[in-house]
């Protein structure tokens, strides 16, 4: 990067760069202080003027439309975001015609790029980015997937051609080269994090066009600021990583929509994420923002992962209590109670935050009716129904509620879908515990695993149920039946301590592959889960045996 002589005087494009970069964290501030309006109104004057006002606004716009996902909330943020995309490119390095023929020859040095347009090109890359995610949200069709494919792509080589930048040993560090870097290595961490998880041959196909995925590199200290490791220690497995020195604006920025992106996928890991890790990391936000919505409810994930519900519950509660203008938050936090008082075998409770969110909330209608049914399926003969609901007609109607996102359908509606279809027969047979069969699927008995009291109450529940199907006539699904409760048993066993017994369980499922009709999902699940206990006898042998056969 070329040094800016001028830098010092008024006006010139580091000093633009440096009131720019001033706002947009006061902005930021106000934002993660709950003034959500405040923040979009310092910011808005600015778009067509500033990258970095640009870039903010419309990732404010962005993370909206990705907890509503209201078709006119997309809309208008990719709108956003092109604009914000068109400023981004006039502060890129201009090039002649010349220039774009000497690059197809030779690579384009960024060595040779003043402070400012570095930053252009990283927020350039970042618009890409956050472009091709409204894409794949809005349109299904062919044609969009490969406009958003080749967003991501161009996104992802800029990151690479930056990193390589900042590691070169010409590279002049500018005045805000904190912030530069921070967006850069979040950005490459992001990447590498996602690609690390697809399977090897999809992998190969990626490496083919462009990608690559390092799965050691994601866990650098460097890859990412403190916000993103909070967000990976929590959702997902994760090693603990040094924060940089300071909290850069761009991977802050980077950070919000990453945190939104990461809530609505929900993709859990196995529960063996590194807490305290999350919890130091997370407590220096607590303590500037102690009213944050954001950091409120990611305290509220690490109560629940610790298996401290109510104290879960209590964070949860005053999350939603903290703001009222956004009230995806308050979505995000009914989603967490539904399961903490699933825990708790609260079912009235987990019934209505189950009933708000099929009311308020469009993230999955199909898999809040189907936990409603799942819930009024639990209620005792005495207890009657909040909203005179009918559990047969609840469940009927969740086919008809699917939603695709790229293409492509959620892993949750397809399973809520395939079991609800049980009720389109005149004379169903009644699913014997679905919340408990749900809770696994989002893994919560890691969860109640910490807690004997919530396990034990849990396995009292099913064994209940497996008496009722003992008594039960036989039916076509009485194995099946009978498979999902033996899971579901071995599980809150192994988190006793009853191994022995556990085991019996997972093989008692293995041993009737033939005779399960429907829910086939249960033979590799229970492998997996054989294996996993094997893993932690240190019988690594036969649990990769067992993990060979599940595949």
């Amino acid at each position: 990067m070329s040094e800016n002589t001028a830098g010092s005087a008024e006006g010139s494009p580091t000093s633009d760069l440096n009131v720019a970069l001033h706002e947009c964290m006061a902005a930021l501030d106000l934002f993660l202080n709950n003034k959500f309006s405040d923040a979009l109104a310092s910011l808005q004057a600015k778009t067509k003027d500033s990258m970095y006002h640009a870039l903010t606004y419309a990732t404010i716009l962005e993370m909206q439309a990705m907890m509503t996902f209201d078709p006119q909330d997309i809309l208008n943020a990719g709108n956003t975001m092109k604009e914000a995309q068109a400023t981004c490119q006039k502060f890129r390095k201009k090039t002649t015609v010349a220039d774009s023929i000497n690059n197809l020859v030779h690579r384009q040095t960024l060595e040779r790029f003043t402070e400012e347009e570095i930053h252009a090109e990283i927020c350039y890359a970042e618009c890409l980015l956050q472009r091709a995610a409204l894409t794949f949200l809005q349109d299904e069709n062919m044609v969009s997937f490969i406009k958003g494919g080749i967003k991501v792509r161009n996104s992802y080589q800029t990151y690479r051609e930056l990193d390589s930048l900042i590691q070169s040993p010409h590279y002049v560090k500018g005045e805000n080269h904190l912030h530069f870097e921070g967006g850069v290595k979040l950005g490459v961490g992001a990447f590498n994090l996602t690609l690390s998880m697809f399977p090897a041959r999809i992998l190969r196909l990626l490496e083919f066009v462009g990608f690559s995925g390092n799965k050691a590199s994601r866990f650098a200290p460097r890859d990412c600021s403190c916000l993103a490791d909070v967000s990976c220690l929590i959702v997902n497995e994760a090693m603990p990583k040094a924060p940089l020195p300071a909290k850069p604006f761009v991977g802050t920025v980077d950070n919000m929509i990453n945190l939104t992106a990461v809530w609505s996928l929900k993709t859990v890991g196995t529960g063996k994420g590194n807490v305290e890790e999350a919890e130091r990391l997370l407590k220096p936000y607590l303590t500037r923002y102690p009213k944050g919505a954001i950091f409120l409810f990611f305290a509220g994930r690490i109560e629940t992962l610790k298996g401290n519900i109510d104290a879960a519950v209590s964070r949860y509660e005053e999350c939603c209590e903290a703001q009222q203008y956004w009230k995806q938050f308050h979505h995000m936090c009914y989603w967490e109670l539904m399961w903490c008082f699933t825990y708790k075998r609260q079912w009235k409770m987990a019934f209505f935050y189950a009933d708000l969110l099929s009311k308020e909330n469009t993230w999955s209608k199909a898999t809040y009716i189907y936990m409603k049914a799942a819930y009024l399926s639990m209620f005792g003969p005495d207890d009657c129904s909040p909203f005179g609901d009918n559990v047969v007609e609840l469940f009927r109607i969740v086919p008809s509620l699917k939603l695709k996102i790229a293409g492509k359908s959620l892993p949750t509606e397809k399973f809520a879908i395939r079991k609800a279809r049980r009720y389109l027969s005149p004379n169903p047979v009644p699913l014997p515990v679905p919340p408990l069969e749900m809770m696994y699927i989002w893994n919560g008995y890691a969860v109640i695993g910490k807690c004997p009291n919530l396990t034990e109450g849990m396995l009292e529940t099913l064994i209940e149920a497996e008496a009722a199907l003992a008594s039960s006539s036989a039916t076509e699904v009485l194995v099946d039946d009978l498979c999902v409760i033996k899971l579901l048993k071995g599980l809150c066993l192994k988190h006793l301590g009853n191994i022995l017994e556990a085991e019996g369980h997972f093989n008692y499922i293995y041993l009737n592959e033939k005779k399960i009709k429907y829910d086939h999902y249960l033979i590799p699940n229970a492998l997996l889960e054989l294996a996993i206990l094997y893993l932690d006898q240190d019988r690594r042998g036969e649990a990769i045996k067992l993990l060979e056969r599940a595949k």
